[in-house]
């Protein structure tokens, strides 16, 4: 099962700035989804942008024109650069897979992202 390590969560004001990143451990060849899950305090957890191999790229509503997901293939890692950011952006960013044949999911550990004056 691949392994995935996120990193780049941190404390930023509002209107800043924050780049995670999520590298995976094995090189990846092929995929279905790679993209980012978010879970605010005290909510459930929500998708917030992926990479749908074949297909493109979603994001939710509320991150629309703020984050840019994108993929380093040399460097088996997906980025998630997000901009303007808002204090109810704050959570815990969790980075996904799912791969072929049998779309097997694999989370990473989870990266904190908190967005307060």
């Amino acid at each position: 099962q691949v392994q995935l390590v996120e990193s780049g969560g941190g404390l930023v004001q509002p209107g800043g700035s924050l780049r995670l990143s999520c590298v995976a451990s094995t090189t990846i060849f092929s995929f279905n989804v790679w993209g980012w899950y978010r879970q605010p305090p005290g909510k459930q957890r929500e998708l917030v942008a992926r990479i749908i191999s074949g297909s493109g790229l979603n994001y939710a509503d509320s991150v629309k024109g703020r984050f840019t997901i994108s993929r380093d293939n040399e460097k088996n890692t997906v980025y998630l650069q997000m901009n303007s950011l808002k204090p109810e952006d704050t959570a815990e960013y969790y980075c996904y897979i799912r791969i072929s044949p049998y779309d097997t999911w694999s989370w990473g550990q989870g990266t904190q992202v908190t967005v307060s004056s």
